[in-house]
């Protein structure tokens, strides 16, 4: 069992490694939609439901729920993804349970990741730039930044999809 992490502020093109990674025989987690859906039932805001969660229960308590998914799963020949990984206690768990983990960074410009969170337009994305600035300082405040330092891969994301997808491609060959 092949465990991978992806880390990458908003709008950094980590969603996108769904479509490439189901090629690879994969399964994909999103941290990210754990707390939405904990966000949905509580009937609080996405980056308020953050915060509390880690307040409530530890810095590991999304990476908890993904990894006991992962643990259910029996088959040693897959490969798993956990998508929105935010900090390096979070990177520490998962590593407790799988030895091999690795973490790929998806890295794209402040510029460039407005540019696409406007396009995009999820309920947590803001086209205002200074609440793209609040979040991504929300993001950095819970450690992101050093799991991108500490990344053991890192694709960079400012040209064109088609050559993301061929980087992305080299990417899982290679792992």
């Amino acid at each position: 069992m092949k465990v991978i992490g992806v880390c990458g502020l908003p709008g950094s093109g980590k969603s996108f490694i769904h479509q490439i990674a189901k090629e690879y025989n994969s399964t994909i987690y999103n941290m990210g939609d754990v707390i939405r859906e904990e966000a949905l039932k509580r009937n609080i805001s996405i980056g308020d439901m953050a915060i509390q969660l880690r307040k409530e229960e530890g810095n590991n308590v999304v990476a908890k729920m993904i990894v006991e998914k992962i643990m259910e799963n029996e088959d040693e020949d897959k490969l798993f993804i956990i998508e929105g990984i935010r900090s390096l206690s979070e990177v520490e768990f998962i590593k407790q349970k799988f030895n091999d983990f690795k973490i790929l960074s998806i890295f794209a410009s402040p510029k460039t990741r407005f540019k696409r969170l406007k396009m995009r337009n999820r309920d947590d994305d803001s086209n205002e730039f200074n609440e793209f600035k609040k979040r991504d300082e929300r993001e950095l405040n819970f450690g992101i930044a050093n799991v991108i330092v500490y990344s053991d891969y890192l694709i960079i994301n400012e040209d064109c999809l088609e050559e993301y997808k061929k980087n992305l491609k080299n990417f899982f060959k290679t792992i």
